[in-house]
């Protein structure tokens, strides 16, 4: 009877878990905040601050480290050696920037207006000196800003961060040993030399053992063998560096970046996700059942006055980084602001220090409470400096930048220097082509200067920009820009003003290019249709079809495309406009216009050729 209960307490205590995951987590999420506010807020409700349903949290923090342990087994995962080299510029140096000056600073604010002695002031100041990783990756896809200058850059620093966790958990069981004893020298140098045989063992069995074990389970094709091994690979390479003294975590990142470039990596990382997951969001909850609410509202002044204090030495750190790298304002401003939140990992390093005795109870109670309010202000900060910037970037766009064309007089004007344009301006530059490139985009026209790229800014909708940029001149006219109802009316302005141009237009699907055909352009390039059409003949050519013979059913797919794009176009089919996708798509099945003999000659039988119109009409009617 008492092991039913044991199990109906346990079913209980997984129930209230989720239940208050399922309530939070959403609705931060709908509020634009990031889940893990929401685990954290259910942590405090449910924990003993709130409604006291789990009287001791620790008993869950064992539980939930697991959780921090398979989060660096990823990043190590996704940590190639080559992308650390190619990455190692801004890793390093901004990283290293915005780290080691925001360490110092707190340190120094702690031990000056806390009277700490320099251990647990450098331990604190490590810990608040790191970001929230999920925090700002969210709000930067949030934006769209993944892929800005300003957001790779930030990208950088957090990996750096991510990078820094694994030594600052090296770190911190040390300073223990050194602040304990009075042989602390030769404990610190047998701790060390533990240490450095744990990391070697786990290196060598990574090297020489992973791979041949995986080849061999790979033959057995079982899933479960496989799930079974890489939670025994996670939690093994912890194992081995809890029994030497130092951080779990720190194996498992080992572990994860020596499997980076295995053949099993992304299977690895398919077995671990649910498990990472799961785990991570019952540790930010563990973590929001340690906040002691009490202990806020006797102290709130302090609590408040103290985050306040870290978002500000954290923002004017990244902008003086920004000022001094010659970086855009509106770019450091955003990136130095999604970087005030304390980091996940705040709530790793305060209580192993404060289980190692380098700190206090009544310190790792405060600096907790101030991680996690900084991870609740930190966002709202970020939200505020974008709306100021959105405005200060309307105003600007109110009174347009002027700009010197002088020495634009090139025979190809492109229109957009984004991914697509910058890859039509390669071509045309590798054919020793002379291109005017406008663009009103300011980051990128200042990210294409850095690498020797001239881009004019303009607006391509204004007849007077495009006149100032030698569109009258040009021979041929390129819109590669990505906003369609701006490329449409581009497309008008063109052909309505320069009509000796040839123009060649970006589209983004088959209603967008119906829209631009009616403008009369020379060629229209759906940029999925012909992508997906080089990637069917590279299918067909490892599949046993010559060059020739692929290129042959390349043309052909084309050419019926085509032809049911100017069907379309001249009011026998309305690109769906008018008619529900089922009467489309049976509209579209008529037959294409191609004769007998094509058909015979290109080896046809008329049910392949009717498939093949089906098949057509599927996809037109999709897109």
């Amino acid at each position: 009877m008492a092991d039913a209960a044991h199990s109906s307490d346990l079913i209980q205590q997984a129930v209230v878990f989720l239940g208050a995951a399922a309530v939070a987590v959403p609705l931060f999420r709908r509020m634009g905040l990031s889940g893990i506010l929401g685990y954290l807020v259910a942590g405090i409700a449910i924990g003993p601050s709130g409604i006291g349903f789990f009287s001791d949290p620790g008993t869950l923090f064992g539980i939930a480290e697991i959780g921090v342990v398979m989060f660096l087994f990823v990043i190590g995962l996704e940590l190639k050696v080559s992308q650390l080299v190619a990455m190692r510029r801004d890793i390093a140096w901004l990283g290293g920037l915005q780290m080691l000056p925001t360490t110092l600073a707190l340190m120094a604010l702690l031990i000056a207006l806390f009277g700490m002695s320099w251990r647990p002031a450098l331990v604190i100041g490590l810990a608040l000196a790191l970001s929230a990783t999920s925090i700002a990756l969210q709000i930067l896809q949030e934006r769209g800003h993944m892929r800005h200058v300003y957001g790779k850059k930030t990208f950088s620093i957090l990996l750096f961060q991510d990078l820094a966790v694994v030594p600052i958990l090296a770190l911190v069981p040390l300073l223990a040993v050194g602040a304990g004893a009075p042989n602390s020298g030769s404990g610190t140098a047998a701790a060390i030399g533990v240490a450095i045989a744990a990391v070697a063992g786990i290196v060598l069995a990574g090297r020489y053992l992973l791979n041949p074990v995986f080849r061999q389970l790979a033959k057995l094709a079982s899933h479960e063998l496989m799930t079974i091994f890489a939670l025994l690979i996670v939690l093994g390479a912890a194992l081995i560096m809890a029994k030497a003294g130092m951080s779990m975590a720190l194996g498992a990142f080992i572990a994860g970046m020596l499997l980076a470039e295995s053949n099993f990596r992304h299977e690895l990382e398919a077995d671990i996700e649910p498990f990472r997951g799961l785990l991570l969001g019952l540790f930010f909850m563990s973590v929001g059942m340690l906040i002691d609410l009490a202990y806020v509202k006797a102290n709130l002044p302090l609590v408040l006055a103290a985050t306040l204090g870290l978002i500000a030495v954290k923002f004017l750190i990244c902008v003086a980084i920004g000022i001094s790298e010659r970086s855009p304002a509106s770019g450091y401003l955003r990136a130095s602001s999604v970087l005030t939140p304390a980091g996940e990992f705040s709530f790793v390093i305060l209580p192993l220090a404060f289980g190692l005795g380098i700190i206090t109870d009544a310190d790792q109670k405060l600096f907790m409470a101030v991680a996690a309010f900084s991870m609740l202000l930190g966002p709202l900060v970020s939200k505020a400096v974008d709306v100021w910037l959105l405005r200060r970037e309307a105003q600007g766009a109110a009174a347009p930048r002027v700009e010197d064309f002088e020495g634009a007089n090139g025979t190809a004007l492109v229109i957009g220097f984004g991914r697509f344009g910058q890859v039509v301006n390669q071509m045309m530059l590798t054919a020793g082509t002379d291109v005017t490139v406008i663009d009103n985009d300011i980051e990128m026209i200042e990210a294409a200067g850095s690498f020797g790229f001239k881009v004019y800014y303009g607006d391509g909708q204004r007849l007077d920009v495009l006149r100032a940029a030698g569109a009258d001149r040009a021979e041929v006219i390129c819109i590669c820009i990505d906003n369609q109802d701006a490329a449409v009316a581009m497309t008008e302005i063109v052909r309505a003003n320069f009509p000796a141009a040839k123009l060649i237009v970006r589209a983004f699907d088959r209603r967008h290019a119906i829209e631009i055909m009616a403008h009369e352009p020379e060629v229209v390039i759906r940029e999925t249709f012909e992508s997906a059409l080089a990637f069917g003949r590279a299918t067909l050519e490892a599949l046993g079809q010559t060059s020739e013979a692929a290129e042959a059913f390349q043309e052909d797919v084309r050419k019926r495309d085509q032809a049911r794009l100017e069907m379309q176009r001249a009011g026998d089919i309305k690109a769906g406009a008018h008619l529900t996708h089922k009467q489309a798509v049976r509209e579209a099945v008529k037959p294409t216009p191609l004769d007998a003999p094509t058909q015979r000659s290109k080896g046809l039988t008329p049910e392949t050729q009717t498939m093949l119109d089906k098949a057509a009409a599927a996809g037109q009617a999709a897109e």
